[in-house]
């Protein structure tokens, strides 16, 4: 019998009396693993081996994981910081403790969203609280990343760990599981017979060559069979994130309704964040607890001097005979403050003011797809920065029927046709309602944005003299809707599921 190189040098490793790994067999003839077991199914075509398979799994911690074995979990620095700060007895400045624990950056999100999943305390409305009963010694997560920190690629029946543990380690990225395919050869009869018989190595090419086929020795040598069964190597393709392609399809959606695209900084002034949007400086969304402000520079350089004005008197005095204004104090420094826009509603005050493109006269549509920033508590459906679809008509006699039909012409083209319209309080707009849709999966109603009709006080100031409907919508809320996710920190951020990406099928 004659057969390849690869194949005889396989039959003469192998054993009739126990399995052999491809691995062990690999390392024994000196052969890439691939070949191995090219050769090894080829033989077990020729009915000369017998091939067996099992799924091993291993376990190991990633960077980030043995970066925290050796130092602490963020919701553990944050607990002991908070500790140390009293607010086992009263609440506490969020920011003095996340300041006392050290943390920076993205360590504090990922603190801050496992604090209270884990019993911790409370974050509300800014303020920290901690269980004095809580025992970080305790923490299951903490202690599992102490046991793997020295271990590599451990199997996971080796491990004293409960999967749900494991689990929740794998979804924060500290832990990596890796299955391999084992397969395991053991010589037949008919293999053990032809080798004592004596098999001979055939010369076989693999492949073909420039050399070989310019001096036409293709034509007499005799080709290895090519198999289409053997493994290969597993490569995940680079695409565009699921957010960024339902982002692209929202921009085609308003640009085939008539709209134009704004543009504007993500940090701005608190004029045109907040103060053009008559929300008086006093409102608790303007307080440094739901806002992110700049350390340096603080305040804006520039604003428009008329314009400045304007605003204020409407703080102060309100619009038309009828208006009465806030009668609160109105701060010029406070309005340059400077800060991440907590909505893009910034640049729609900069386009009606015509500031940013010049005047416009009506009709008018535009928006925007972009981020913004809150200091909310992290939730399924919450963030500290998401993408927030703007956009706004101005025209004459603009009514609530017009901006619902908008919604329904808009969200239909995504297939959803459910939605429903609850009254709301805006201090810019009225009147306001919010828009709910149906999640696919839980059946409950999802708020998926806010809405009205600017108000005269805010209007006024910014010299438009007509009516102009606007809204604020959450991209992120659009893709719960779409695809069923029940957990927005799943799509993106420090938490995301990336086989769940991968495995979303994208509709268009």
């Amino acid at each position: 019998m004659q057969l390849p190189a690869q194949q005889v040098a396989v039959l003469e490793i192998a054993s009739a009396d126990e399995a052999t790994s491809v691995d062990a067999l690999a390392a024994a003839t000196e052969l890439p693993p691939e070949t191995v077991t090219g050769a090894v199914f080829e033989l077990e075509d020729e009915g000369l081996v017998a091939v067996s398979e099992r799924v091993d799994e291993t376990i190991a911690l990633t960077d980030e994981g043995r970066e925290y074995a050796d130092e602490t979990l963020p919701e553990i620095a944050l607990y002991e910081a908070a500790l140390e700060a009293g607010a086992d007895d009263e609440p506490v400045s969020m920011g003095q403790v996340i300041g006392a624990s050290g943390l920076e950056g993205g360590a504090v999100d990922i603190a801050l969203s496992n604090y209270a999943r884990k019993g911790y305390g409370v974050i509300d409305s800014g303020e920290i609280t901690a269980d004095a009963d809580a025992d970080p010694a305790a923490d299951t997560e903490a202690n599992a990343l102490a046991e793997l920190a020295d271990v590599d690629d451990a199997p996971v029946d080796s491990v004293d760990i409960d999967a749900d543990t494991l689990d929740q380690l794998e979804r924060r990225g500290l832990l990596e599981r890796h299955e391999s395919t084992v397969r395991e050869v053991t010589l037949t009869e008919l293999a053990v017979t032809e080798l004592m018989a004596g098999i001979e190595t055939a010369e076989t090419v693999g492949q073909v060559t420039p050399e070989l086929l310019t001096s036409g020795e293709w034509e007499d040598v005799e080709f290895a069979e090519y198999n289409v069964e053997a493994d290969a190597e597993r490569f995940e393709g680079g695409k565009v994130h699921i957010l960024r392609q339902t982002a692209e399809r929202v921009k085609d959606v308003l640009v085939g309704m008539g709209f134009q695209e704004m543009e504007g900084p993500h940090v701005d002034a608190d004029f045109w964040i907040n103060d053009c949007l008559f929300m008086p400086q006093d409102h608790p969304a303007r307080t440094h607890w739901d806002r992110f402000a700049l350390e340096q520079p603080t305040h804006i350089d520039e604003l428009p001097d008329d314009l400045v004005d304007r605003v204020e008197r409407a703080h102060k005095e309100g619009v038309g005979p009828d208006g009465d204004g806030y009668h609160s104090p109105w701060d010029e420094d406070f309005a340059r403050a400077l800060a991440l826009r907590g909505h893009t509603t910034s640049l729609s005050t900069r386009y009606l003011s015509g500031e940013e493109i010049g005047d416009l006269e009506p009709p008018q549509r535009y928006f925007s797809v972009e981020k913004v920033y809150r200091n909310d508590t992290l939730d399924p459906t919450h963030l500290l920065e998401f993408f927030q679809i703007e956009g706004w008509v101005m025209a004459e006699d603009l009514s609530v029927r017009d901006l619902m039909g908008t919604f329904e012409e808009f969200y239909s083209q995504f297939g959803i046709t459910d939605i429903q319209f609850k009254p709301h309080y805006n201090p810019y707009t009225e009147p306001s309602f919010e828009l709910f849709g149906t999640h696919p999966t839980t059946g409950e109603l999802v708020e998926i944005g806010n809405s009205g009709i600017f108000r005269e006080e805010m209007l006024e100031p910014l010299g438009v003299e007509c009516d102009v409907m606007a809204w604020g919508l959450a991209l992120e809320r659009l893709l719960m809707l779409m695809y069923g996710f029940e957990d927005i920190r799943d799509i993106h951020g420090t938490l995301c599921d990336l086989e769940l990406l991968r495995e979303t099928e994208v509709t268009y």
